[in-house]
């Protein structure tokens, strides 16, 4: 069986589809990972061989149109996912050229695209052979797709199709317990953290004798880019009481040290830290949030974008996560918040049972007949 997987700009959207995508080539298939160029070195890293579909980076795509005309981002947050749909819209648009030579060259036999990554729905609708739709995170909010189909109107067009075409498979990775109630009927499965690595060292997997924090406003962050907020965090949590540690790109993280002395910052590799902490203070990413779900690890969510809220507000209703009230998103608040949930065991409870939960569910390898099964054999 060949497989052809999509992937979309980010780390994020390359790591959730490399535990399915290493299940697959371990059972002696061959597969390929497609993304944009600057994602390359991301699948290449994971062990898996990598294509390009686009030199342009995923931001180009989002600011900008077909023509090349700068956008804004709206301030409605409706609108706002609206527009991130036309943006991966374009994406796939703008892939679909190297997509199709790519695809009539290599001939897969399936193709899976993650959850936003269109492309993958247009290729195989081209090949006529099965698409299976692969989630990224916990869920993707109904405007992004709505977006991406206006953009994509032509290119639906010259295939005959009047909507984007649905898939014969949907593979989540969210616990059934805090799963979008609007996503497609499909397979549940178990997610399987997998991130950029670096060395251990004993801290990381030994949990100390101080309860331990961890803190990220995702990978992006720099001394230009949400570092003040993040360096006020990290402050204000910080205690005796508390040990804190801080996930963030080295760049930052220097800063962070000089500014907060005996705070542990860097590049941390999250699936081996989360398991011996007590909370997670981070910006609402759903591949962070899934990590925490796994570790058993209760959460102190502060979104960063509109579409992070609807996610997290199910992981909150469901009791193993706090998001804050209106009004009470400023750093005093959200440490006075910590603060509270680590005296308070029911978070920590409903978290272990989430992990215990997301267990449970088929691993890659169990997910793997589904896929076969579509290519017939």
């Amino acid at each position: 069986m060949r497989t052809l997987f999509l992937a979309g700009g980010s780390p994020a959207t390359v790591f959730a589809l490399v535990p399915l995508a290493t299940a697959a080539r371990n059972g002696g298939h061959d597969v390929v990972v497609a993304a944009t160029a600057d994602m390359v070195g991301v699948i290449t890293s994971a062990g898996l061989p990598a294509a390009s579909v686009t030199p342009r980076a995923m931001r180009d795509f989002m600011l900008a149109d077909r023509s090349g005309s700068p956008l804004s981002l709206p301030t409605d947050p409706g609108e706002r996912m609206r527009f991130g749909g036309h943006g991966f819209g374009r994406l796939a648009a703008g892939s679909l050229p190297a997509l199709r030579e790519l695809g009539r060259a290599w001939r897969p036999d399936v193709v899976v695209g993650g959850a936003l990554a269109f492309g993958a729905a247009l290729l195989a609708a081209e090949l006529k052979v099965p698409y299976v739709r692969h989630a990224w995170d916990m869920g993707e909010p109904a405007a992004m797709e709505l977006g991406a189909a206006d953009e994509l109107a032509p290119e639906l067009a010259g295939l005959g199709l009047a909507e984007l075409p649905a898939a014969d498979l949907w593979i989540d990775i969210c616990p059934p317990s805090v799963a979008d109630p609007a996503a497609p009927s499909g397979l549940s499965t178990r997610f399987v953290p997998c991130a950029l690595q670096r060395q251990l060292e004993p801290w990381m997997y030994t949990r100390g004798e101080r309860r331990r924090v961890c803190v990220t406003a995702g990978s992006r962050v720099s001394k230009e880019y949400e570092f003040d907020h993040l360096d006020a965090l990290v402050g204000k949590v910080r205690g005796p009481d508390v040990e804190v540690l801080v996930a963030a790109p080295e760049e930052a993280a220097t800063a962070l040290r000089e500014r907060h002395p005996g705070v542990r910052a860097g590049w941390l590799p999250l699936d081996t830290v989360l398991p011996t902490c007590d909370l997670l203070l981070h910006a609402g990413g759903g591949q962070t949030a899934l990590t925490a779900v796994r570790a058993g690890v209760p959460q102190m969510v502060v979104p960063n974008m509109p579409k992070l809220w609807g996610p997290n507000r199910r992981l909150a209703d469901y009791g193993a996560a706090r998001l804050p009230a209106a009004g009470e998103d400023g750093p005093g608040d959200v440490a006075r918040v910590c603060r509270e949930m680590l005296t308070t065991p029911s978070y920590a409870r409903r978290a272990a049972e989430l992990a215990a939960e997301l267990a449970a569910l088929p691993g890659p390898a169990e997910v793997l007949p589904h896929l076969e099964g579509l290519a017939g054999g």
